[in-house]
């Protein structure tokens, strides 16, 4: 048995198919991980989510920004944007067995001594904690207040997190850190503006906050011996120089890269995409 686990595929899903075709995926044996974003942005949303839905009981995933987007789009709780690619799936037939499996997915998986999230884990949480708080979102969005918070999720405020917090504020802090968090400071105020492989100054003067750093690289971080995986960062390139800290993203569909990487061995394979193509 191989645990496989994929970065952000957002609608990509050929060159999924492509790798795991290279490493004779074994669906009676072999499980795939996925670090969510499974949808949005690409040219196969719909396929994709298909695709994830059939296999689902060899596949693990935790919930993306993109894929709590769609969940607040189908909810009638927030509008598409222009660069959405959303529309087929909110008119497919079998629109509410996808969207009902999607809000069931989690936040953070554990498993194998290594922990799943989208975006990653800020300092001030242990591993154990992160997945306390996501149960809370994910209890919410199996639950009668459901469109509240995706309503009501969209923002940047709080910056910091504070167990004083409460609502759908204390669940918006909960779900910017595990699903849009890249850059914070020593005590988890994010910056949510930065998304290159540098902060941007500007954006860091205009929060208040004096200096941050990416989550993954706070020494003092008490997920800091925890082997964590993440997606969310195409920019990256899946590098982050810290064995515990393993980068997904990088970048299918802006042209780069889908990773898979095999949990128990430590190997990756890897197709060149464009247009959401592989295209090796």
């Amino acid at each position: 048995m191989t645990t496989y686990v994929v970065g952000d595929l957002q609608g990509c899903i050929q060159p999924l198919k492509c790798l795991m075709r290279q490493v004779k995926f074994n669906p009676d044996k072999d499980v795939l991980w996925s670090a969510g974003d499974i949808v949005n942005r690409g040219p196969k949303s719909l396929k994709t989510l298909r695709w994830f839905h059939e296999r689902r009981d060899n596949i693990k995933m935790v919930l993306g920004n993109h894929d709590l987007h769609l969940l607040a789009v189908a909810a009638g709780a927030r509008r598409p944007s222009r660069s959405d690619t959303l529309r087929k799936i909110l008119a497919a037939k079998d629109r509410q067995t996808l969207i009902d499996w999607l809000l069931r997915q989690p936040l953070v998986y554990q498993e194998h001594d290594h922990t799943l999230v989208h975006a990653g884990i800020p300092p001030q949480w242990s591993v154990g904690e992160a997945a306390g708080f996501a149960r809370e979102v994910e209890a919410a969005l199996t639950g009668p207040q459901c469109l509240d918070f995706l309503h009501d999720m969209y923002g940047n405020e709080p910056i910091v997190w504070s167990d004083d917090l409460t609502g759908t504020t204390r669940l918006r802090v909960i779900t910017n850190y595990l699903t849009r968090m890249r850059y914070c400071s020593k005590k988890g105020k994010l910056d949510l503006v930065s998304k290159g492989t540098k902060p941007d100054s500007q954006a860091l003067k205009s929060a208040g906050i004096n200096k941050v750093s990416a989550w993954f690289s706070q020494p003092k971080r008490k997920s800091a011996h925890d082997k964590i995986l993440f997606g969310h960062w195409a920019s990256l390139e899946g590098r982050t120089d810290t064995p515990n800290a393993i980068g997904l993203d990088t970048g299918c569909v802006w042209g780069g890269h889908l990773s898979l990487y095999a949990l128990e061995t430590g190997e990756w394979v890897r197709c060149r995409c464009k247009n959401g193509r592989c295209k090796d």
